[in-house]
């Protein structure tokens, strides 16, 4: 595409994606806090989202976030001397460890969750519900036809797009 064709196509599909995305973000972040999560950052949500529910390893996370693992690991380190995770022995390899939500974490999960839902609803109401189950009906044809599988969770999604 030329210069002079972009100008004239509106927004690029980086930008309509990216838009509520940025807002979405920005309204869970400022309604985790309002729950009383204050020690929680934007950064932190990759680990959130990322976290296996049995545990991860640090390496994993940094892969799957795509970040290096100093990086990650002082994400964990932040998260681990607030209560939010803690690091366990592999059972499948007694050289490694694991971390893992607390009860404090899930806490963040389910409110997280909840947050998204509201939001949800909200955009719900301003696009109307056959427009809105368009919407997340053509997302999820888009993720399908990229070769990507997702089931419902940014976790699980990112475990399935390494096999």
């Amino acid at each position: 595409m030329q210069e002079s064709e972009r100008e004239h196509s509106g927004f690029l599909i980086g930008a309509l994606v990216n838009i509520p995305t940025a807002i979405l973000m920005r309204r869970v972040q400022e309604g985790l806090i309002a729950a009383g999560f204050h020690e929680l950052r934007p950064a932190h949500t990759p680990v959130f989202q990322l976290l296996a529910p049995q545990g991860s390893r640090v390496t994993d996370l940094a892969e799957q976030a795509g970040i290096a693992k100093q990086s990650m690991g002082y994400l964990i380190d932040y998260l681990e001397k607030h209560g939010y995770v803690e690091r366990i022995p592999d059972p499948t390899d007694g050289r490694a460890q694991l971390v893992r939500r607390t009860p404090r974490g899930w806490e963040v999960n389910q409110v997280s969750a909840q947050l998204v839902w509201e939001i949800q609803q909200e955009w719900t109401q301003l696009l109307g519900e056959e427009r809105m189950k368009h919407l997340m009906s053509l997302l999820s044809e888009l993720v399908s036809l990229l070769g990507e599988q997702y089931n419902e969770s940014v976790a699980e999604w990112s475990r399935l797009r390494k096999t």
